[in-house]
């Protein structure tokens, strides 16, 4: 009997884990309604109410700073710097780089943790919009429809708009513009190149990293991509030590 009962239980518990997956996907493949996005700018996201709850429970009294810029107003040389930091086959994948996940997998199992890495712009700007930092499985199935719908209904230079001005780049700051304004006193068009790098190098932990500390981490970072931008002629040093503004440098 003991035997009948324990198969029994694993039967439920495996439909109800069917049902759920079954109920999660339907529901993720409907809502939220992602082709909003091509006309309108969230005003809110589920990040960042993630976050002022987080505040609040600690007692700090911290306002969110965003200030929303189309993709026009932003340096080219920050936009090529978060690529090359956050996802460098941006442009020619579908949402998902398989052998980035592939990479943070093998590292992954190496080290004995499961983090869920290799994720793409569009995948973390699904996880922005409508989920939390949380990096269970249940969180990555829903980030994985969400990506995949965000995707087909988005062009990529929406998706990197959308995720310029939602990404977290510190404590209570969203956005590339209110990065910009906080750490260098400028807008996010003016951005130069060395500026672009440390703040394409926060990016995997804003919070604990600063744009303008002197983290070895972030000089070294900033350095690699700063370096990359050089090598591939987006940057030309000798334009840079004239201060040109990123939208008058070749």
């Amino acid at each position: 009997m003991k035997k009948k009962g324990k198969h029994t239980f694993i039967k439920i518990a495996s439909l109800s884990l069917l049902f759920l997956i079954l109920f999660m996907t339907g529901y993720y493949c409907l809502y939220p309604d992602v082709s909003r996005l091509k006309r309108e700018n969230p005003k809110k996201t589920s990040f960042m109410q993630y976050r002022e709850k987080e505040w609040k429970e600690k007692g700090k009294k911290i306002t969110a700073q965003k200030i929303w810029v189309p993709l026009s107003q932003i340096s080219p040389y920050l936009v090529k710097a978060v690529i090359i930091a956050e996802d460098d086959k941006f442009w020619s994948h579908h949402g998902f780089d398989l052998e980035a996940i592939q990479k943070a997998l093998e590292k992954d199992i190496q080290k004995g943790t499961f983090k869920f890495g290799g994720s793409t712009i569009s995948q973390q700007l699904a996880k922005n919009l409508y989920l939390t930092p949380s990096k269970n499985p249940t969180r990555k199935f829903k980030e994985a429809i969400l990506t995949w719908r965000i995707e087909r209904n988005l062009s990529k230079r929406r998706i990197l708009e959308l995720y310029l001005n939602v990404a977290e780049w510190g404590e209570g700051i969203f956005g590339i513009e209110a990065a910009s304004r906080y750490y260098y006193g400028k807008p996010a068009l003016l951005i130069n190149a060395e500026e672009a790098a440390r703040l394409a190098a926060v990016l995997p932990n804003p919070r604990k990293y600063k744009v303008t500390g002197s983290s070895s981490y972030v000089q070294k970072r900033a350095s690699i991509i700063y370096n990359i931008m050089i090598k591939r002629g987006i940057v030309i040093p000798e334009y840079e030590e004239l201060n040109l503004p990123a939208h008058q440098a070749p």
